[in-house]
């Protein structure tokens, strides 16, 4: 459904350098930057999220807001979630299974230095 999304972040070089590594463990990787942006997609493809520099004019979105990205194992959503606290972000849930959302629902949830809410989801068929 979506083609893209893009946020406002407030130091390009530490966010890039945070979704550098959360985005990683995804399979998904830093597809092009310039001065002012950097875009993230899988390897060889377009971006899928872009983050622009705008210091100082961002709020990031407040609750029921949130960016969940597909792990294609929950060993990735492990690594998503060490790799974000090691990286600046902050914990909003632990990886586990989250079984009001679904049997094999596992996830993990943080806030990237913005603030934006983030998921990274395995679901097993």
């Amino acid at each position: 459904m979506l083609g893209h999304l893009s946020f406002g972040v407030n130091d390009l070089d530490r966010a890039a350098a945070f979704y550098d590594a959360i985005l990683a463990p995804l399979g998904y990787v830093r597809v092009w930057t310039s001065g002012h942006a950097a875009g993230f997609g899988p390897p060889g493809g377009g971006d899928k999220l872009a983050l622009f520099a705008k210091p100082g004019e961002v709020i990031a979105p407040g609750p029921g807001f949130h960016l969940a990205f597909t792990a294609p194992n929950r060993a990735a959503v492990d690594a998503f979630h060490a790799a974000a606290l090691a990286a600046g972000g902050t914990n909003d849930g632990e990886p586990g299974l989250r079984l009001r959302y679904g049997p094999s629902y596992y996830a993990a949830f943080v806030h990237d230095p913005d603030g934006y809410k983030l998921e990274a989801v395995h679901q097993s068929l």
